[in-house]
Order: C-alpha cells, then sequence, then structure tokens
C-alpha cells in the first residue's frame, strides 16, 4: 500500500480538504451537529447531547464527541470543525477500499478503485457536510472487510483482524446506532456460511472482540441511562431506530426502487463506464461464465445492504453510502481488465482492441461534466453570493475537463480513460466547491445572524418562520424558536413584549394584510436556497421564483 498510499492522499485531499470550511451551515441535518457539538463545548457536558438548548436524544454521541473536540482544540466553532470528520472519513474510506482491493487482486485495480471512492460524487456531497453518515460508512466498510480476512483468509494473528472488525462495529454503534452493526452482519455472516470454509478462529479470538466491543459501544448508552431512565433507552431504540425503519414518522415513505437511481447518481461521474459489466453479466445469465468467489462476495456486499435499505419505509439518499466501495472495487477490477494489454502463454504482448463500452462509457461521463459545466453556468444568475466569475470559470473548467475525458475515450489513448476521468472529477471538486457552493463572502444565514444579533437589545425571543429554522442558531449561539404555521407566528408576534422573527417576506405580508398585525422590518437579504434546487430550477432559472426574500422584524 506504500506506494498507493501518496497519490490516494492527494486525490482524496481534493474531494474532501480543499475549501472545507467555505460555504456556511445549511442543510437542517448539518446544523444539528454542528450546533449540538458547539453547546457541549459551551456548556460542559459530554455526556447528554443539547441542540437548541434542549435534549437531543435522536442520535448517538461519537460525532458530536469529535467535533465538539476539533472545537476546543481550534479554539472555537467553525465550518471547518464541524465537517472535518466527515472528510476524514472520506479520505479514510478511500484507502480502506484500495487496501481491500488490492488484497484480493492487484496494486492497479487497488489504486482505480481508490481512486473511483475518491472521485465520486455521492462521497463528495456528503464528505463536506457536518453529518455522521459518511463516518458510518467508514465504520462499516472497515468492520466486513475486517471481519472477512479474520474469518476467510489464513492469517497469522487473525485475532487482530477480529478486534479491528469489533472496533469499527463498536464505533459504528456509537456513531449511528444498531445499523453500525447490523450492516456488517447482514454481510459478514451470509458469506462465510457460503464458502463454508473452516474459520482461523479460536473460541478465545471471538470473546476477545464482543468483550472490546462492549468495553467501547455500551459505557455511552450505560451512561445515558443512568441519566434519563428506560425512556430514552425506547425512545433511542424503538423510536429513532425501528420506527425510522419501520414507518413514515421521520420520512415520507417512497417506492422499493428508490436507491437504484440515488446509488446510480452516487457513483457519477463514473456510472457510464458500468457498461463493462454488460458482457459479463450477459455470459452469466447464458451460462457460459460462473461468478468468481470474490466478485460474488463484493456483489453481495452491495446487494445486502441495498435490500435491507430498500426494504425501509422510510429512505434518505445518504443511507445507501456503505455500498459503493464494493461497487467501486468491482468497477475499477471490470475497467482493467478491459483497458489493460496482456502476454500470452509464450510470453508475447497481446495488445487489446477498444472496447466498445469503453467509448461509450467515456463519451457518457464526458458528456455529463459537459452538461454540469452547463447546467453551472446557466445557474449562475441564482448564485447571489459567489462571485461571477468564479462560476464561469469552474464552468469552464469543468466543461474542458468533460472534453478530454471523451477525447481520450474515442482517441488512440484510450486505455488511459480511468485516469482522465480520475484527474477530470478531481477538477470538478474543486470547481464546484469555488463557484457553486460557496461565495466569498459572508452567506445569507450569516448575514441574517448578524443582523439579529444587532436588532436583539435586550435578550428578546428570536423566532423562525419557514426559514433558516435550524441553523440560525448556530451563529446567533442562543436559542431560537421553530414557528409552524400561521397560528404560531402571529401567536408569537402578538406577545406583550418585544419579539424578533426571521421570515419569508410574503409571510410578513401576510400577516400584515390579513390579520392587520403592525411590524417593523429590520432587514432584508435575498436568499437561494441550494438544498431546494430542481432540475427545473437549473434549465429555466427565474430570479422571482428560485431568489426568496428574507426578512427580519419586530413587533414594537
Amino acid at each position: 500500500m506504500r506506494g498507493l498510499t501518496l497519490p490516494l492522499l492527494l486525490l482524496a485531499a481534493l474531494t474532501f480538504l480543499v475549501g472545507l470550511g467555505r460555504g456556511a451551515i445549511t442543510d437542517a441535518d448539518e446544523a444539528f451537529y454542528a450546533e449540538a457539538a458547539r453547546e457541549m463545548v459551551e456548556s460542559g457536558d459530554w455526556v447528554t447531547p443539547f441542540y437548541n438548548h434542549e435534549t437531543r436524544f435522536q442520535k448517538p454521541i461519537l460525532y458530536y464527541w469529535l467535533t465538539a473536540a476539533t472545537y476546543a482544540i481550534t479554539g472555537g466553532p467553525g465550518e471547518a470543525g464541524a465537517r472535518l470528520w466527515a472528510a476524514l472519513s472520506g479520505i479514510g474510506l478511500v484507502l480502506v477500499t484500495a487496501a481491500c482491493a488490492r488484497r484480493w487482486f492487484d496494486d492497479g485495480v487497488a489504486l482505480l478503485a481508490g481512486a473511483i471512492a475518491a472521485t465520486s460524487f455521492g462521497y463528495f456531497f456528503i464528505g463536506r457536510m457536518a453529518l455522521p453518515d459518511l463516518p458510518l460508512t467508514f465504520f462499516i466498510t472497515l468492520a466486513i472487510w475486517a471481519g472477512w480476512v479474520a474469518t476467510l483468509e489464513q492469517v497469522r494473528q487473525p485475532r487482530r483482524w477480529v478486534l479491528l472488525s469489533a472496533a469499527a462495529m463498536a464505533l459504528g454503534f456509537l456513531t449511528k446506532g444498531p445499523v453500525g452493526v447490523v450492516i456488517p452482519v447482514l454481510v459478514l455472516v451470509p458469506v462465510v456460511l457460503m464458502e463454508r470454509r473452516s474459520l482461523n478462529l479460536r473460541l478465545a479470538d471471538i470473546v476477545a472482540g464482543a468483550v472490546l466491543f462492549v468495553v467501547l459501544a455500551l459505557p455511552w448508552y450505560a451512561a445515558m441511562w443512568l441519566r434519563h431512565g428506560d425512556a430514552y433507552l425506547e425512545g433511542f431504540f424503538l423510536g429513532d431506530n425501528l420506527e425510522r425503519f419501520a414507518t413514515d414518522r421521520f420520512n415520507d415513505p417512497r417506492p422499493w426502487w428508490y436507491y437504484l437511481p440515488v446509488m446510480l447518481g452516487g457513483l457519477l461521474p463514473w456510472t457510464p463506464l458500468m457498461l463493462v459489466w454488460v458482457h459479463p453479466v450477459w455470459r452469466f445469465l447464458t451460462r457460459r461464465k460462473d461468478i468468481g468467489t470474490i466478485d460474488l462476495r463484493l456483489l453481495l456486499w452491495a446487494a445486502l445492504p441495498l435490500l435491507f435499505y430498500s426494504l425501509s419505509v422510510g429512505k434518505q439518499p445518504r443511507y445507501i453510502l456503505p455500498v459503493l466501495p464494493p461497487l467501486a472495487i468491482l468497477l475499477s477490477a471490470s475497467i482493467l481488465e478491459r483497458t489493460r494489454d496482456w502476454r500470452s502463454l509464450d510470453g508475447a504482448r497481446v495488445r487489446l482492441r477498444r472496447p466498445l463500452t469503453i467509448a461509450l462509457g467515456a463519451l457518457g461521463a464526458g458528456g455529463l461534466l459537459m452538461l454540469l459545466a452547463a447546467l453551472l453556468w446557466r445557474a449562475q444568475p441564482l448564485l447571489i453570493n459567489v462571485a461571477p466569475s468564479f462560476t464561469m470559470a469552474a464552468a469552464a473548467t469543468i466543461a474542458v475537463a468533460g472534453l478530454a475525458v471523451v477525447w481520450t475515450g474515442v482517441s488512440g489513448a484510450w486505455r488511459q480513460t480511468p485516469v482522465v476521468l480520475a484527474l477530470a472529477a478531481a477538477v470538478t471538486f474543486p470547481a464546484l466547491q469555488y463557484g457553486a457552493l460557496s461565495g466569498t463572502g459572508d452567506d445569507t444565514v450569516q448575514q441574517v445572524a448578524r443582523a439579529v444579533v444587532s436588532a436583539r437589545t435586550a435578550n428578546e425571543e428570536v423566532g423562525t418562520y419557514d426559514v433558516f429554522v435550524r441553523n440560525l442558531v448556530f451563529y446567533t449561539r442562543f436559542r431560537t424558536m421553530d414557528l409552524i404555521g400561521d397560528d404560531q407566528l402571529s401567536a408569537f408576534l402578538g406577545s406583550p413584549n418585544r419579539v424578533l422573527v426571521v421570515a419569508p417576506a410574503e409571510a410578513v405580508d401576510r400577516m400584515e394584510r390579513d390579520l392587520k398585525i403592525p411590524l417593523r422590518r429590520l432587514a432584508e437579504f435575498p436568499y437561494f436556497n441550494e438544498a431546494g434546487i430542481r432540475l427545473r430550477t437549473l434549465l429555466e432559472p427565474d430570479l422571482s421564483r428560485d431568489i426568496t426574500r428574507v426578512v427580519l422584524i419586530s413587533n414594537r
């Protein structure tokens, strides 16, 4: 791995670290973790998480601990500190994917598999958000790989691998709960039973792993149970986990096939190169080729979590991230099989003809990058916090990168398609970060927070209505009230004391017009919600429709 580590680290740094602190905390779920970690440092309570100065029991403690420790070490909360451990988990995931591929294939497959993991859109977007999903994916991937090495390979000291797998599951359990154990077990056990090999383990190795899991995973849950009683355990394990899986309480119900396009989108820009699988799949279906042991192992690694999550009622795109590492390894092996020259039995070098799937995959991948450049150029008027010159430069850079991929795939240099595509994606990600996702100045939520702090003269209550309902508290650093519906908004504004509200201008207009509530408009800001982007937004940007006017008001 030594020769692979440096290039993969450089590639992953472009994906996960460049511009990490640019762009405000805007995603609603991201705000939970960034703010709860800030309140943990502020309060000194490192056992019970608080968000908006109220207990938050929905998720375990590990991401809060890591982020709070980062705040404490770096001197205070910030966007980069909130996202750091997600980014580092992305880099770790790249290295684990490469290590796994190297163990089962060779250095070339390992390098490309790591590059695919480092340059996939799914990991890029999640790795730049203060969310525990990428750390969870890293722990799940590490647990599965180490568990298979311990059980299916004749290694000298299997106990080390058992302990590594157990530690990864324990940390996953502390990151997002039971799913950190369920997914590894769901993948490990069927493969071990299917391959029917004699386990290279002793009972003492298994006991050591179980003890390590208990020591790492359970003390915090025990502390929460002692502090908050049975209600915490019931609320977390039954409410936030079982109900999240089996009901639509937390997420709207989605069809069973929901994760299939999400998975394909997460692997972009590599998805078009999946065409290399057409011929092997056809040969398998016509019974002219069997699936090898390692290939079947990787397929089950991807398929079993996909099936598990597809059976759930509540679905979120980022839940499916653990299926991408085995797909990256499979795709890497298939691509290199069709782009490498090989030697015949007499030692003569046989040069391959360009497969149609490589050319078509390059056309598709490069075409998608050029389409992304066109959409970015078209959306420029909506990116109100980004300098137009940055957006135009980013669009041009991405278009050139896409054109390079197309040219490589159809030219005599077609064997270099995976290298060029990896470099094109590595260029695209920083271009997107600086040209679309973050500006040179403060984002709208930061401007609004500054106005709120200035207008608050006597500890007045602050409410948010239909905008910045979770992230404003991170920037004001005092409690805000989420107002739901016109009745709550009206009652809040009817307080005998002075209060402040941040709301869309149309809601304020409605209050003044319909309820005859006299209001003072203290400040107004244009706001574009990147999280609400739809295809129509990019194809037909409309400033009057897509830009919201956010108003800070007081009732007196």
